[in-house]
């Protein structure tokens, strides 16, 4: 199994940054991508980005430019982040981490952030 701890998130103003950290631990083996999504009131989940284990990244065209998807490795645990900069009020979401094995997605619970003056 995997488990996900992830910190981050909060309100900032238009044109502010923030960083989602996500920390996963346990079978990180099995892992073979992470990535970032999130939900909007009344929207769908959907896809920010994405890091493959092969460095290969994929980012929603609304964030292209602005947010930045890496990858930290240590012995025991592997770590992924989203650095958002330029937020505009439109990135207002609940974000979620997951890793995804051949067998399983593994979710975190959320956090939200708020883009608002």
């Amino acid at each position: 199994q995997v488990q996900l701890v992830q910190s981050g998130g909060g309100l900032v103003q238009p044109g502010g940054s923030l960083r989602l950290s996500c920390a996963a631990s346990g079978n990180i083996f099995s892992i073979n991508a992470m990535g970032w999504y999130r939900q909007a009131p009344g929207k769908e989940r959907e896809l920010v980005a994405l890091l493959t284990n092969n460095g290969a990244t994929n980012y929603a065209d609304s964030v292209k430019g602005r947010f930045t998807i890496s990858r930290d490795n240590a012995e025991n645990t592997v770590a992924v982040y989203l650095q958002m900069n330029t937020l505009k009020a439109e990135d207002t979401a609940v974000y979620y981490c997951n890793a995804r094995t051949n067998r399983i997605t593994y979710w975190t619970q959320g956090t939200q952030v708020t883009v608002s003056s």
